[in-house]
C-alpha cells in the first residue's frame, strides 16, 4: 500500500529539507543575478540614477566651504544667495534621481521575488511524490512566502541602499582627500577597524539568519498541520497540548532570533561607535591646522561634511549588510529547492505513444523499494498482464503493495528492477505527459480543489466545454445534488471540498475521470464513500464507462470483485494467484478468507 506521509500533530520531530542533513553552502549572489539578469536596461538605469543622486549629494559638501568661505566669513550677501540657489538646484536634482533610482529598484525587487517564486513552483511541480513524502508542506511553503518575501526587500531596498553607501563612501573620501590628505589618511586608518566588526558579526548574522528561518519554517508546517487536521485535533480535545507544542515552537523561533539580533545590534553598534570616535579625533586633529592656518574654517566644515556623509553611509552599510547576510540565509533555503534532483527524469527523445492506446498493460519482474528504505522490497519479482478491455481486481491485506502499483504505473516512482510496459512500450522510455494522459485515476480519499463545480470536474480535460462537463455529472450521478446549490455549477466547493460529503466528492472525482475519457481507469475501491442508493448509481455510471476500457480497481468489497473479469491476489508485494471469483475461492486460502470476511461485512445491517 501507499506510504503514509501525514505527520502526527503530536510529533516534535521536524524532519524536513532544513533538518534532514546540514545545510549546504550556496552561491547566492551569482543566482540572484540570474534573476535580474532579464531587467539589465532597467538594473542600469537604476545604478545611473543611484550615482547622480549619490555624486549630487557629495556635491553640497563644496556649498558648504563656500557658503562658509566665500558667504559667512567673506559677508558676502549677493554671493551667498547664489550659494543657496545652488544648493538647491543640487538637491532637486538629487530628489529627482532617489525618486527614479527607488522606483526602479523596488520594481526589480517585486519582479525577481515573482521569478524566484515561478521557477521554485514550477521546479517543484517536476518532483515527485517520494520528494513530498519526506518534506512537510507546510515548511515548502514558508520558503514560498517568508523566504521570497525577505529577498524582495533586499534587491528592492537594502541592496539599493548598499550601493548607494558604497558610492557615498568612496565619493566621500575622494572629496576629503581633495580638501585634506593629511586628515583623509587619518580616518582611512580607522578603517580596518570598522570593517573587522563588519567581517565577523556578518558571518554569525548568516549563520543564525539560516536557522531562523528553518525555525519559521518548522513553525508554518505545525499551522499547516493542525489547521488542515482541525476536526481530528477538536474531536480528541487536543487542543491544549497543540497550544503547548505551538508555543515551544514559537519560543524555538525567538531563541534563535534573540542570538541573531544581538549578533546584528553588536554588529551596528560597534561600527557606529568607531565611526563616529574615529571622526571625532580626526575633528580634534582638523581644529588644530585651522588654529595654526594649515586649511580654513570651510574647508574644515566641508570635510567634517563628508566625514560625517561617509560615516552614515559606513552606519548604513554594516546595517544593511548583516539584513543582505540575513538574506544569504534565506536564500540558501530556495536554492536548495531548485537544486533538488528531479528523480523521475524526462527522456531526452522518448518515444511515442501508439495511438488509439489499446490499453494493454504488463509487468516484467517488477521489484520496488520505496526511497525511504530500499532495502525493504514493497514490490518483489511481480510479473502480470492486463489484456486490453479487461477489468480486472487487485485484492490483499493492507499493505500489500496494491496502491504502490498504481504509482508504478503512472510513473510516480521508478522500479528498482524490472519493466512496466504499455501496448509493449516500456513506460520509463515516454514522455511522463504522454504516459499519464492515458490514464484517469479516481483515488478512495477523492481530491477536491478550492474551485467551482465546473473547474473541478474540467480539471479532467481543460478543453471541455460546459455542456460536457455537466454530462460527465449526469453520467457520474453528481447532477442530481449539483443543480440543489444556490450557485449550481457555480458553486465554490471550498478547501478540500469541506462544503460536500464523502459520496458527493466521491462522484465529483468519477465525473471528472468520465470527462477525461482516457484509455485506462485506475480506480482506488471508487465508491467505498457511498451510501447504498449513491453506490448503485454510481456503479451503473461506472459499468457504462468500463465497457470500452481497461480497468485496475483496487478492491475492498466482495462486490467489485465478482463482477471483475479477472482478480489478481497479492500478498507482500507478491503475485500469489490470479483467476476469477469462483476460481479462486476453490484453490486460494487467502482469497477464502479475504472473500468470508468481505461477504461477512457486506451483510452485516447498516
Amino acid at each position: 500500500m501507499l506510504v503514509n506521509t501525514v505527520t502526527n500533530p503530536t510529533t516534535t520531530s521536524t524532519e524536513s529539507i532544513s533538518s534532514a542533513k546540514p545545510p549546504l553552502k550556496h552561491s547566492v549572489l551569482p543566482w540572484i543575478l540570474q534573476f535580474l539578469s532579464p531587467y539589465r536596461t532597467k538594473v542600469v538605469a537604476a545604478i545611473v540614477f543611484l550615482f547622480i543622486g549619490s555624486l549630487a549629494w557629495l556635491s553640497l559638501g563644496q556649498g558648504v566651504r563656500l557658503m562658509v568661505d566665500e558667504g559667512f566669513i567673506a559677508d558676502n550677501a549677493g554671493r551667498l544667495n547664489e550659494i543657496m540657489l545652488f544648493i538647491i538646484a543640487i538637491t532637486a536634482i538629487s530628489g529627482t534621481a532617489v525618486f527614479c533610482r527607488f522606483y526602479l529598484m523596488t520594481w526589480l525587487g517585486e519582479r525577481v521575488s515573482a521569478d524566484i517564486r515561478l521557477q521554485v513552483y514550477n521546479h517543484l511541480l517536476s518532483l515527485s511524490p517520494a520528494f513530498f513524502a519526506t518534506q512537510r508542506t507546510g515548511e515548502v511553503i514558508s520558503r514560498f512566502t517568508a523566504d521570497s518575501t525577505l529577498l524582495q526587500s533586499v534587491v528592492g531596498s537594502s541592496l539599493s541602499m548598499a550601493l548607494r553607501s558604497s558610492v557615498t563612501v568612496i565619493g566621500g573620501i575622494v572629496m576629503m582627500a581633495f580638501t585634506s590628505v593629511k586628515l583623509t589618511a587619518l580616518v582611512l586608518l580607522a578603517v580596518p577597524l570598522v570593517l573587522g566588526p563588519v567581517i565577523f558579526f556578518g558571518r554569525k548574522v548568516r549563520t543564525l539568519s539560516r536557522k531562523s528561518q528553518d525555525r519559521v519554517g518548522d513553525l508554518g508546517a505545525y499551522i499547516d498541520e493542525t489547521l488542515h487536521e482541525i476536526h481530528t485535533v477538536q474531536a480528541y480535545t487536543h487542543e491544549s497540548k497543540d497550544r503547548q507544542l505551538f508555543a515551544d515552537r514559537v519560543e524555538a523561533v525567538m531563541d534563535v532570533a534573540k542570538g541573531r539580533i544581538m549578533y546584528r545590534a553588536l554588529l551596528i553598534s560597534t561600527v557606529m561607535f568607531l565611526s563616529i570616535a574615529a571622526i571625532a579625533f580626526v575633528t580634534w586633529i582638523g581644529a588644530q591646522d585651522v588654529m595654526s592656518g594649515s586649511i580654513t574654517g570651510g574647508e574644515l566644515s566641508a570635510f567634517m561634511f563628508y566625514a560625517v556623509m561617509v560615516a552614515g553611509a559606513v552606519a548604513t552599510i554594516s546595517e544593511v549588510f548583516s539584513e543582505i547576510q540575513r538574506a544569504s540565509g534565506a536564500a540558501e533555503r530556495l536554492i536548495e529547492l531548485v537544486k533538488t534532483p528531479i528523480d523521475i527524469p524526462e527522456q531526452v527523445t522518448p518515444n511515442q505513444v501508439v495511438l488509439p492506446v489499446k490499453g494493454l498493460l504488463s509487468f516484467d519482474n517488477v521489484c520496488f523499494a520505496y526511497p525511504s528504505d530500499l532495502e525493504q522490497d514493497v514490490i518483489r519479482q511481480l510479473s502480470m498482464s492486463i489484456t486490453p478491455g479487461e477489468r480486472v481486481a487487485l485484492v490483499g491485506p493492507s499493505g500489500a503493495g496494491k496502491s504502490t502499483l498504481f504509482e508504478l504505473m503512472m510513473r510516480f516512482y521508478q522500479p528498482k528492477q524490472g519493466r512496466i510496459l504499455l501496448d509493449g512500450i516500456d513506460i520509463s522510455t515516454l514522455a511522463l505527459a504522454d504516459l499519464r494522459q492515458q490514464y484517469a485515476l479516481v483515488p478512495q480519499e477523492s481530491v477536491i480543489f478550492a474551485m467551482n463545480v465546473l473547474d473541478n470536474v474540467r480539471y479532467g480535460r481543460l478543453d471541455a466545454s460546459d455542456e460536457e462537463v455537466k454530462q460527465a455529472c449526469i453520467a457520474a450521478k453528481a447532477d442530481e445534488f449539483i443543480r440543489e446549490f444556490t450557485d449550481g455549477y457555480s458553486t465554490y466547493l471550498g478547501e478540500r471540498g469541506v462544503r460536500l460529503s464523502g459520496g458527493q466528492k466521491q462522484r465529483i472525482a468519477i465525473a471528472r475521470a468520465i470527462l477525461a475519457d482516457r484509455p485506462i481507469l485506475l480506480l482506488d475501491e471508487a465508491t467505498s464513500a457511498l451510501d447504498a442508493i449513491s453506490e448503485i448509481k454510481v456503479k451503473q455510471a461506472l459499468d457504462s464507462l468500463m465497457a470500452k476500457r481497461t480497468t485496475v480497481i483496487i478492491a475492498h468489497r466482495l462486490a467489485t470483485v465478482i463482477n471483475a473479469d479477472r482478480i489478481f491476489v497479492i500478498d507482500k508485494g507478491q503475485l500469489i494467484a490470479s483467476g476469477t471469483h469462483n476460481e479462486l475461492m476453490a484453490s486460494n486460502e487467502l482469497y477464502r478468507e479475504f472473500a468470508s470476511l468481505q461477504l461477512l461485512m457486506d451483510n452485516e445491517p447498516s
